[in-house]
C-alpha cells in the first residue's frame, strides 16, 4: 500500500470522526474515500462500520470520563434504534439506493427549517419533556435504527434532530446520546456485514485510527466549552448543506463543467 493512500485514509478518518462526534454525516467523507480507493460500494458500506464502532466507543468513554454522561430514561430511544438496525442491515441489498439517496437529500433540506427557525430548542442547556406520545417516538427511533443499519450516512443529523425537536432533549444531551445509540446499533450490524464478507479490515482499521483521534478531540471540545451548543448547531447546518450537495450530485456536476 502506497504511503499517500495511508495518509489519505487516516486524515479522512480524522475529519469524519470529529464531524460525526459533534454533528453527523462524516460518512460523506469516509464512504467516497473508500470507494475512491477501489472498494465496491457494498464493501465500503460494511467497512465504514469499523470506524463508526471504534470512534463512538472513544467518544462515549471520553464523555463518561469527563462527567457528561446521563443516560437515565433513554432506554426507550436506544433499544428501538438497536432493534430497527438489524432488519435495516439485512435488507440493505434489496433497497433502491438511488431513490433513498434523493429522499434523504429532500429530508435534510427540510431539516434546515427547524434548525434555523427554532433556536431556543437547539441552544437550551437542559432537557425537557416531549408532548409527543412515547409510542410515536419509539417508532421514529426504530426507523432511524433501520436507516442506520442500512447506510450510515447522515444518521447523526437525523438522530440529533429527532432528539432535540421531537424528544425535547438539549443539544449537548442529544449529542452524547447520539454517540451511544450509534455505538449500540453498530455492534449487531457490523456482525451482519462481517458474516456477508463485506468488510475490508485493512482499510477499515486504518480509517478507524483517524476517526478515534478525531472523536476524542471533538468529545473533549464539547465538554470543555460552554458555547459548544452554538458551534454544534453551526456545524450541523453546514453538514446538512454539504450532505445535500453531495446527495444530489451538485459537486459532481460542477466538477464535470471544468
Amino acid at each position: 500500500m502506497e504511503w499517500y493512500v495511508v495518509v489519505l485514509t487516516i486524515c479522512g478518518g480524522f475529519a469524519a470522526g470529529f464531524i460525526n462526534t459533534l454533528a453527523g454525516s462524516g460518512s460523506l467523507i469516509t464512504l467516497p474515500i473508500l470507494i475512491f480507493l477501489g472498494l465496491p460500494a457494498n464493501i465500503a458500506n460494511g467497512t465504514n462500520r469499523i470506524g463508526a464502532l471504534l470512534q463512538t466507543l472513544v467518544s462515549v468513554i471520553t464523555f463518561k470520563r469527563r462527567g457528561n454522561f446521563d443516560l437515565k430514561g433513554s432506554e426507550w430511544l436506544i433499544i428501538p434504534a438497536v432493534l430497527g438496525s438489524i432488519p435495516g442491515a439485512l435488507i440493505a441489498v434489496d433497497l433502491n439506493e438511488k431513490v433513498m439517496t434523493y429522499t434523504i437529500g429532500v429530508v435534510m433540506l427540510l431539516l434546515l427549517v427547524p434548525i434555523m427557525g427554532n433556536q431556543s430548542k437547539w441552544l437550551r442547556d437542559t432537557s425537557g419533556y416531549s408532548n409527543l406520545g412515547k409510542g410515536w417516538i419509539v417508532f421514529v427511533f426504530s426507523m432511524l435504527g433501520a436507516y442506520g443499519g442500512f447506510i450510515q450516512t447522515g444518521i447523526g443529523i437525523f438522530l440529533l434532530s429527532s432528539m432535540v425537536l421531537i424528544a425535547n432533549y438539549s443539544l449537548n444531551h442529544s449529542n452524547v446520546l447520539k454517540n451511544v445509540i450509534v455505538l449500540c446499533y453498530t455492534l449487531p450490524t457490523i456482525v451482519i456485514y462481517i458474516m456477508n464478507n463485506q468488510v475490508d479490515w485493512v482499510f477499515g482499521l486504518l480509517m478507524a485510527s483517524g476517526q478515534m483521534l478525531g472523536s476524542w478531540i471533538a468529545a473533549r471540545y464539547a465538554t470543555e466549552h460552554k458555547e459548544s451548543n452554538l458551534w454544534i448547531r453551526r456545524l450541523l447546518f453546514f453538514m446538512i448543506l454539504a450532505s445535500t450537495v453531495e446527495l444530489f450530485g451538485v459537486r459532481k456536476m460542477i466538477i464535470d463543467l471544468f
